[in-house]
């Protein structure tokens, strides 16, 4: 299941949602050379995504196939940067679009409950928590995280609590055609948050057991984003607004 909008308006403008859109969007074409360039992008992920065993020292030294002429070689020095940068580093096409998808469906209301300049360190400050989670369910790991799916999670997170029986809607493909639907958001995001946990648990299992490398995906950032969201958002939260959704809402039911 696809969300591809929701039915919750807003009253401010997402400057900071379209903002980081087009940064995101401005890395990839002109920083990954939108994957075209093997080169490009080898950097972009060896030099600005999160290595988990370069931050703990444990893989020091250690060689990562990157791309099919290109390899990671683990730095002796931490780069701390990694963890806000890994943010605005993406995969492939499909990664930053689906990222982008999601920030714009849930991200412009939470946007909206705190206000442009504490979204922007809620934002930043999910996607730094969800790193360290990451770091942590594999401390030696070699594989480059990247995306904004950390901080992207928060947001899902705090759409959680602040906006649970907001209408989103669905498209599944089926064969060539589009299926829609509306779910309750609490829906959505409570199975998306499980099927990210038991994801991330099995691959956890099959790693121990197994000793087969991670998938890629970064699970774990996932959910460490997702739980950020859900505590920081108490923070953030702009109370006055809370109170006259819940004001209108009361009075204008649906």
């Amino acid at each position: 299941m696809f969300p591809y909008r929701d039915e919750n308006p807003t009253e401010r403008f997402p400057i900071v949602v379209i903002l980081l859109i087009i940064v995101n969007i401005a890395a990839w074409f002109g920083f990954q050379k939108m994957g075209m360039d093997e080169a490009a992008m080898a950097s972009a992920l060896c030099d600005w995504g999160l290595i988990p065993g370069e931050i703990t020292g444990l893989a020091y030294g250690r060689v990562r196939p990157i791309t099919q002429h290109f390899v990671c070689v683990v730095d002796p020095v931490p780069t701390y940067l990694t963890l806000l940068s890994m943010q605005f580093v993406h995969g492939g096409w499909m990664h930053l679009i689906g990222n982008m998808l999601f920030l714009w469906v849930f991200g412009n209301n939470i946007e909206d409950a705190t206000g442009p300049i504490r979204f922007v360190v809620f934002y930043l400050l999910c996607g730094l928590m969800a790193a360290v989670v990451q770091i942590a369910s594999d401390p030696a790991s070699t594989v480059p995280a990247v995306g904004a799916s950390g901080a992207v999670s928060g947001v899902m997170g705090a759409y959680l609590l602040l906006f649970p029986t907001a209408r989103v809607w669905m498209v599944v493909p089926i064969f060539f055609y589009p299926l829609r639907f509306a779910l309750p958001a609490w829906f959505y995001l409570i199975y998306w948050g499980l099927l990210q946990f038991l994801s991330g648990v099995s691959e956890l299992a099959t790693r121990v057991v197994s000793g087969v490398p991670q998938s890629g995906i970064a699970f774990w950032a996932h959910i460490g984003g997702f739980v950020a969201g859900m505590f920081f958002i108490r923070f953030f939260v702009d109370r006055d607004y809370l109170a006259r959704r819940r004001r209108r809402e009361r009075f204008y039911p649906g």
